[in-house]
C-alpha cells in the first residue's frame, strides 16, 4: 500500500466522520489554538548551553528525590557527543553543572549519547549514559557509568566503568534501569543482535568480569530486515512490577511488534504475550503500560500513525498469546509522528518531535482525550537528522522528520514536566492542576517509570 493511497483513505474517513458530526477516531483530539500551546501549559524555564551542532540533544532523565534536583541530558553529533548535567533546583533558571564528552569525538563515527538513566545502590547515586558508535575506536561501547552522589559539586563526578559488547557492536540505543523484585538493580540494554542484555548493576560496580551480564531476552520474531539500521531486534523498553500476580514485566518494542516478557527469573525470561499483526503497524517503537498492567500505549515513530491503545489484560492476565488489534488511538496531528511517552495514569505525556509536547487522558481507554500541548520546536519543517547520520555526505543534518521534542520525563512528587528538544534544548513545564502523581490518587498501584531504589517494586504498592 502506498503512502498516497493511505493518505487518501485517511482523508476520506475523516471527511465521512465529520459529515456525521462525529470526531474521526482519535484524529480530532483537541481544538486548534493560537500561540505555541494550550492555555493550561506553563513554561517555567529553559536551558541550552549554546554549544555543538544545531541538532545536539536526544534523551533526558530527571532524579525523583526532592533533595536531588538534577537533569541528565544526552548529547549527539559533532564535538558534543556525551552528556550534560543540569541543576533544576530553581526551575526558572536551570544551571549547567557538568559536561562529559567522549574522547576524540571526531574519531567516533555515529550518534553519541542516546538514552540516559539514573539509579541508586548502597546509598550512592549513579547515571548511565548509553552510546552508539558505528565506527572508530569504540564501536563496541554501549554505555558509560558515573558516580554522581556528590552533586551539585561537579568535581566529585567520576566515571566508574564502561559497558562493552564486542559480540554486538553498535552500542546501546536504549536502556532501562530497574529495581527488580529480587532486590537486584538491573540494566536492560538493546543490542545489534536478536536479543536484549540484562545486567546486574551491583555486580558491574564491583568489577565482575562479565560486567554483571546475567541473562538475555530473546527476540522471538522472524523479521529480519531492520528499519533501525544495525539493530536486529529490540528498540526500546518499559519494565515494571505487576502487582496482581507479583511478576517483573518487560515490555519490548521493535521491528514488527511488541513482545511482553516475565523477567522475574532474570536468567530465564518467559514470553507472556505479543502485539503483532496490527493493521498499520509496520514498526514498533515504544510501549508503556498502566500501573495495573491492563492497558498499553504504543508508538510507531513514523508519520500518519497515531498512538494506539491496547488491551494488555487479555494477554498478561489472560491466555491470549497474540494481540492483533488496538481498542482505540489518539493523535493531535495525523501528519506528524511521536517518539517517546511517559505514563502517569490517566495521563500520557508524549514527546512528539516537531509537534513538541502532547498530553492525553486514557481514563476511558476506548475514548482517549487530548488534555494539553506545547510546541518546543522552532526550526524548518523539513529539517531533521539525516537518515544516514551524515556517514556518506558528512552532514548529519538533512531532510527528515526526526527533529524537535525527543525525550520527556515527569517528576512524581511535584508534577514537573521536562522535555529535551533536539534543537532548543531543555524545557521545564507545568500542566494546570497536575501537581504531582501517586497511583493511589487514581485508584491504581503507585507504579510508573519511577523506581523505589531503596525498597524495590514491592515498596511501591501498599
Amino acid at each position: 500500500m502506498t503512502d498516497d493511497f493511505f493518505r487518501a483513505c485517511l482523508r476520506a474517513a475523516t471527511a465521512f466522520a465529520i459529515a456525521l458530526g462525529a470526531a474521526p477516531w482519535a484524529l480530532i483530539a483537541q481544538e486548534a489554538v493560537d500561540g505555541p500551546g494550550t492555555d493550561n501549559m506553563e513554561v517555567i524555564g529553559r536551558f541550552h548551553p549554546g554549544d555543538g551542532l544545531r541538532i545536539s540533544y536526544t534523551d533526558i532523565e530527571i532524579e525523583q528525590e526532592p533533595n536531588r534536583p538534577y537533569a541528565y541530558l544526552a548529547r549527539v553529533l559533532g564535538p558534543t557527543k556525551g552528556m550534560d548535567i543540569v541543576s533544576i533546583e530553581d526551575p526558572s533558571s536551570p544551571e549547567l553543572l557538568y559536561q562529559w564528552r567522549i574522547e576524540d569525538p571526531e574519531l567516533h563515527i555515529g550518534l553519541g549519547g542516546m538514552d540516559t538513566k539514573y539509579f541508586k545502590h548502597d546509598g550512592r547515586y549513579y547515571v548511565i549514559q548509553s552510546l552508539q558508535f558505528f565506527g572508530g575506536p569504540d564501536s563496541d561501547l554501549g554505555a558509560v557509568v558515573f558516580d554522581v552522589t556528590g552533586l551539585p559539586d561537579a568535581s566529585t563526578v567520576r566515571e566508574v566503568g564502561r559497558f562493552r559488547a564486542p559480540e554486538t557492536p553498535g552500542g546501546f540505543h536504549n536502556i532501562w534501569a530497574y529495581k527488580h523484585s529480587s532486590g537486584t538493580p538491573v540494566l536492560v540494554a538493546t543490542t545489534s543482535g536478536p536479543h536484549a542484555n540484562l545486567y546486574d548493576l551491583s555486580a558491574f560496580l564491583t568489577g565482575d568480569e562479565d560486567q554483571g551480564l546475567i541473562g538475555q531476552v530473546p527476540w522471538p520474531s522472524t523479521a529480519s530486515d531492520s528499519p533501525f539500521g544495525p539493530m536486529q531486534g529490540y528498540h526500546d523498553f518499559y519494565v515494571a512490577w505487576e502487582p496482581e500476580s507479583g511478576r517483573d514485566i518487560l515490555y519490548g518494542s521493535g521491528l514488527d511488534g511488541y513482545y511482553i516478557y516475565d523477567i522475574t527469573d532474570l536468567e530465564n525470561p518467559e514470553l507472556l504475550t505479543s502485539i503483532v499483526g496490527v493493521m498499520g503497524v509496520t514498526l514498533a517503537h515504544t510501549l508503556t503500560a498502566t500501573p495495573d498492567a491492563k492497558i498499553g500505549v504504543g508508538q510507531t515513530e513514523y508519520r500518519y500513525s497515531p498512538l494506539r491503545v491496547y488491551d494488555l489484560g487479555q494477554g498478561i492476565h489472560g491466555d491470549v498469546d497474540r494481540i492483533t488489534s488496538e481498542i482505540s488511538a489518539w493523535t493531535r496531528n495525523y501528519k506528524a509522528l511521536s517518539h517517546n511517552n511517559e505514563m502517569r495514569y490517566p495521563y500520557v505525556f508524549v514527546s512528539s518531535y516537531k509537534d513538541g509536547i502532547d498530553i492525553f487522558d486514557i481514563s476511558d481507554p476506548e475514548d482517549p482525550v487530548g488534555v494539553g500541548w506545547y510546541d518546543t520546536y522552532d526550526g524548518p519543517e523539513k529539517e531533521g537528522l539525516a537518515m544516514d547520520l551524515g556517514l556518506s555526505s558528512g552532514n548529519p543534518v538533512g531532510e527528515s522528520d526526526f527533529n524537535g521534542a525527543f525525550g520527556i520525563d515527569v517528576r512524581n512528587y511535584d508534577g514537573l514536566i521536562v522535555a529535551s528538544d533536539m534543537v532548543t534544548g531543555l524545557w521545564l513545564m507545568r500542566l494546570d492542576g497536575f501537581d504531582g502523581w501517586h497511583g493511589s490518587d487514581y485508584g491504581m498501584p503507585n507504579i510508573s517509570s519511577v523506581q523505589d531504589w531503596d525498597h524495590g517494586p514491592k515498596g511501591l504498592v501498599p
